[in-house]
């Protein structure tokens, strides 16, 4: 695998101001409130976990992280009007919804490598529900490659119907809440037991989350949640 993990020079100076822009449209219509950011270990390598509900979640978790942070996301939006430019000048990383990409996993450890946090969404595509869904692997895969620990944050508030609230006047209240890092347990053994758990460790990334939630958002991980202490 290869360490190197550079940002272009125009991303990194186009993202402060795309925070800040997005910072104060979401102020403009929405009622925001962060908390949690002292949880965030600045300055070093970890994964930021959040829960997916819509389009909206990664823009909103993005403007109001108290860093920034390198951030994957599915392939579909470097394809559509608007979304791909916003994502070709973050330079975000696009991923192929429910296939293994070696490249993918390669650009997500360099990054970790490279001492730089990472954000992507355990659940592998956004749910259209509150509701969470079942994790796939790749969060757990990451955090035993690398040794960095997992940071969870709950968002509320982004569904789909949010636009159409916000333009209405409604001003509908966005939440994110970050919980305490987290270092999973040691993934031992060979084939499925490996596999197993890697599921196991994360399934408690999103039961961290979903104790970070309303119960209405929790889904799957509703009798599992964890709630902070």
């Amino acid at each position: 695998m290869n360490a190197m993990y550079r940002v272009p020079l125009y991303s990194r100076l186009l993202r402060p101001l795309m925070k800040a822009v997005f910072q104060g449209l979401f102020h403009i219509l929405s009622d925001v409130h962060i908390t949690g950011q002292e949880n965030v270990p600045r300055g070093q390598a970890y994964i930021a976990a959040i829960n997916h509900i819509s389009l909206y979640d990664p823009p909103f978790a993005l403007a109001f992280w108290p860093e920034m942070v390198e951030a994957l996301g599915a392939v579909d939006i470097w394809h559509r009007p608007g979304q791909k430019w916003l994502a070709r000048m973050y330079h975000g990383i696009p991923v192929h919804r429910g296939e293994y990409d070696r490249q993918v996993f390669d650009k997500a450890l360099a990054v970790l490598s490279a001492g730089r946090p990472l954000l992507l969404a355990p659940e592998g595509g956004r749910s259209h529900a509150t509701s969470m869904r079942q994790a796939k692997p790749g969060v757990a895969f990451l955090a035993e490659q690398t040794g960095v620990p997992v940071v969870p944050a709950g968002i509320f508030g982004t569904t789909d119907d949010f636009w159409h609230r916000a333009k209405s006047g409604q001003r509908p209240r966005l939440e994110m809440r970050i919980g305490k890092p987290l270092r999973l347990p040691p993934v031992e053994g060979k084939g499925a037991e490996r596999r197993i758990a890697r599921q196991r460790n994360a399934d408690l990334v999103m039961a961290h989350i979903a104790g970070l939630l309303p119960p209405e958002y929790r889904g799957y991980y509703a009798d599992s949640a964890i709630l902070p202490e």
